[in-house]
């Protein structure tokens, strides 16, 4: 009962305290769990990541479930998804009640412009991190550099392109050059 406690307090102040959706909480999720409670590795939390921005729905809760199932089973993910979604939900739906009031306060809107610079550092800084703890291989540097290149040229010539395919397009490309990869391992094997 215990561990259930403590990863629901865990998700709530993480779900708490991240403005900015998914992309900021990834700061706070490392953070949290990688340096502080050391309850998944670097590596494996780059996966999280991968994973949980790969699948549908939001990146916040998916890492939040697999943390959960991780550390306490299916019952822990599902306290782990309650927990990281439980302020979102209850803050939301308090601001519906009184939402044309609330915009109009000028401190408010002084708040979220405040919040916003504060969501860009989060992302960045999470971005930062996670290239940091990449494997630089050749193969990592060509996808992030074609990546970026595809991304400013197609942003600066007004093209819509969705992120998802890049995401697609790179998690292909990635299958792609490891089967190659194993299909020589085989040829060489084969013929020695």
């Amino acid at each position: 009962m215990k561990k259930y406690l403590n990863l629901f307090l865990t998700m709530l102040k993480i779900g708490l305290f991240t403005f900015g959706g998914g992309y900021a909480m990834i700061a706070l999720l490392e953070n949290e769990f990688v340096s502080k409670k050391r309850w998944i590795e670097k590596d494996e939390f780059l996966d999280v990541a991968a994973i949980a921005e790969s699948t549908p729905g939001p990146i916040a809760i998916n890492s939040a479930t697999y943390i959960g199932y991780k550390k306490a089973g299916v019952l822990g993910s599902a306290v782990a998804t309650l927990g990281v979604m439980l302020p979102s939900f209850v803050i939301i739906y308090a601001i519906s009640l009184f939402f044309d009031t609330f915009l109009s306060l000028t401190y408010v809107a002084y708040a979220f412009k405040g919040i916003q610079i504060c969501v860009v550092y989060l992302i960045l800084s999470a971005g930062v991190k996670m290239l940091k703890q990449t494997e630089k291989s050749i193969f990592n540097i060509m996808i992030i550099s074609v990546t970026l290149v595809c991304m400013v040229a197609l942003s600066v010539f007004a093209v819509s392109f969705s992120t998802i395919f890049y995401i697609l397009i790179s998690g292909t490309v990635g299958v792609v050059v490891y089967l190659l990869g194993k299909i020589r391992k085989e040829k060489k094997h084969d013929l020695s």
